[in-house]
């Protein structure tokens, strides 16, 4: 009679331990997926828990005049999985100073993502956007794409600085926002190198 419980018991753990291991293999996959998700490293300044600056500086292997051209097509090359809605196509921007960068979806539901602040053709684009969850926090945020040719060579720098009262605690949000960042700036010089963009992960 023990042994046959002990068959019984048995039989009906090994689902449970098949279950187990298809639950740590998919967790190890999102893990290696976040890691390997196309990326650029940030250069991190003036961290506090008032605030912080994300600093994004590469070389392109275009002009100047094409790396603009990519630049303006924000939001194309900014992550859906980083929008409201889940669908890229669903933002737009309005590219002068005042103008909206908003996102539209569903029945009557809308967000601004950020207000254009500067836009110098060809140079430099400036928005005032407190993104995300940062919105709700009550903070400021201010993300300037920038290229520029210095010696031939053609660079594209983004930065991304957030400041807000100390107790916001910027200081701990600063490494999951420098991700953000860092993911739609390789998705745009992936998009002004190579016409194309990457599949957001």
């Amino acid at each position: 009679m023990g042994v046959r419980v002990a068959a019984r018991y048995a039989g009906c753990m090994k689902p449970l331990r098949i279950a187990r291991r298809r639950t740590a293999t998919m967790l190890l996959a999102s893990l290696l997926a976040l890691f390997i998700a196309p990326t650029a490293r940030a250069d991190t300044s003036l961290v506090s828990a008032s605030g912080f600056l994300s600093t994004f500086r590469e070389e392109l292997n275009v002009t100047p005049e094409v790396a603009w051209k990519a630049i303006v097509q924000l939001p194309r090359w900014w992550s859906p999985k980083h929008s409201y809605s889940g669908v890229a196509g669903n933002m737009s921007l309005d590219l002068q100073a005042g103008g909206c960068w908003c996102e539209r979806w569903g029945e009557g539901h809308s967000v601004q993502h950020g207000q254009v602040l500067m836009v110098q053709n060809g140079r430099v684009l400036r928005l005032s956007a407190a993104l995300g969850p940062l919105q709700d926090m009550a903070v400021n945020g201010v993300l300037t794409v920038v290229t520029s040719a210095q010696e031939g060579k053609t660079f594209l720098r983004m930065t991304y600085r957030v400041a807000g009262a100390p107790e916001a605690n910027l200081d701990k949000a600063a490494p999951v926002v420098d991700r953000v960042i860092g993911e739609q700036y390789a998705r745009l010089k992936t998009l002004a190198e190579t016409g194309q963009l990457p599949a957001a992960n």
